[in-house]
């Protein structure tokens, strides 16, 4: 008796085809949406320039421009301001002539990650704005709202599933698309025809187009995207840490460094030398110390310690080329206990912080954000056009076959690696892993509907 082996690519061919066109049904809408408010974000910078100018710069005259006073005089204006002596959590001195510099404050009324932000005039102490302020990137009040609707719909970590299932399904739409195109030949339509299917072949040739030019910013966007999420990212940075690939930070903690703290310090006696790891001057001399060491950025942040911590001061210049080395100085002595360079981070390490960069329109500035704005464009685009050529033959795929049905024509060994590949993904991204058996179940449904009705004749 002679067995017949099932044919593989015409069942890969489907189950391909009815995946890409679930991932446009059930995930068009959140990837719609991530893209619109990206673009937005990404073209917001030059207007949060121009709306919180006045927070920003200097009302001094360019004569006085390098006449900068301390940073300690600059932090006693803004205590001073807010009528209240406790220190900042964090610095931004200012990176520039005609800059104000960031003193920021911990609130317990604001969400992780937010400080109350005084902006002070680094040469008249005049204090210039009072905002909240966010991130490593210090986005204003504008980019937040933008980046908090974007990240999680402004609910937290359950709206931030929407964004990780949204990252999770466009890389393999994006390569399932481009394998359709590989294998699906396009039909030529006669110029001026307007049927049904002449508007839906023209359709489908533009969006498989469009899918191809924007192929490698799609993948980019859904790598770079899922490092942020809750799962997935999660995951991802496990991963790294694993592998000896993390990003590199210095140790702040006081022991690890095996020096002494000495809680008493600033109670000096009558004659004794005082230290100022305690006071105002502290910043200064921080400041001067991390300079000292080679952090030559225009933009750097001071992390005040906490107890039996280390100073920490980092580079925050996420432009190209990336400066973000970093220090620890010790709180009395103002020694440097421990020092990372950018140049010394692994490659992969490397790798996440532009691609991260990139993602936010940092890395190349205009140019970066102008990029960004296209792909975001570019993908709405698609996704309109994937549901116009769903409409369009909607009542044509009501029979058509189903996953199910394309699984279950391929041999054990492809469906059996097939399920691997599906459980190994779906462990590292629990999102995805959830709705593809949502996407299973809806697709049985449809199998069980398509059945009866032939049955019923």
């Amino acid at each position: 008796m002679t067995t017949h082996a099932k044919p593989v690519a015409p069942a890969l061919k489907t189950l391909v085809i009815r995946l890409h066109f679930y991932i446009g049904l059930l995930v068009g809408p959140f990837i719609f949406f991530a893209a619109l408010t990206g673009t937005l974000y990404a073209l917001t910078p030059a207007l949060e320039q121009a709306l919180y100018r006045d927070a920003l710069t200097t009302g001094s005259d360019s004569a006085s421009a390098t006449l900068a006073r301390p940073l300690s005089r600059q932090i006693a204006a803004a205590q001073d301001y807010l009528d209240d002596s406790a220190l900042p959590s964090a610095v931004r001195p200012a990176p520039e002539p005609g800059a104000t510099t960031r003193v920021m404050f911990a609130d317990p009324s604001l969400d992780a990650g937010e400080h109350r932000a005084i902006f002070v005039d680094p040469q008249s102490l005049e204090i210039r704005g009072d905002m909240t302020v966010y991130g490593t990137s210090g986005v204003l009040p504008l980019r937040r709202i933008i980046d908090q609707i974007h990240r999680s719909l402004m609910q937290s970590d359950p709206g931030r599933l929407y964004s990780e299932l949204a990252a999770s399904w466009m890389w393999l739409a994006a390569l399932g698309g481009l394998a359709i195109w590989a294998v699906t030949p396009s039909p030529r339509v006669q110029p001026g025809k307007q049927t049904r299917t002449a508007r839906r072949l023209r359709t489908r040739r533009r969006h498989s187009l469009l899918g191809l030019f924007l192929l490698v910013g799609l993948l980019a966007l859904s790598a770079t995207g899922m490092t942020w999420s809750k799962y997935a990212g999660d995951n991802f940075f496990t991963m790294l840490k694993a592998a000896g690939w993390g990003t590199p930070r210095v140790s702040q903690s006081l022991q690890a460094h095996n020096v002494a703290y000495d809680a008493h310090a600033d109670h000096a006696m009558p004659g004794a030398h005082p230290t100022v790891s305690g006071s105002l001057e502290a910043f200064d001399a921080v400041e001067r110390q991390a300079r000292e060491a080679g952090l030559d950025a225009g933009k750097i942040e001071l992390l005040v310690p906490g107890d039996n911590q280390a100073w920490k001061v980092r580079e925050i210049d996420r432009s190209w080329p990336s400066q973000v080395d970093e220090v620890a100085i010790h709180p009395q002595s103002f020694q440097v206990l421990d020092q990372v360079s950018f140049n010394d981070y692994p490659p992969a390490a490397k790798l996440t912080r532009w691609g991260i960069d990139g993602h936010m329109g940092i890395l190349f500035g205009l140019p970066n954000q102008l990029l960004l704005a296209s792909l975001g464009i570019g993908i709405m685009t698609m996704v309109g056009w994937g549901y116009a050529m769903w409409w369009r033959r909607r009542a044509l795929t009501r029979d058509s076959q189903t996953l199910w049905q394309a699984l279950l024509e391929l041999p054990l060994s492809v469906l059996a690696l097939i399920s691997l590949v599906a459980l190994l993904l779906g462990l590292a991204m629990p999102v995805m892993g959830v709705s593809l058996v949502i996407f299973l179940t809806v697709d049985a449904l449809r199998t069980l509907v398509a059945a009866r009705r032939r049955a019923t004749g």
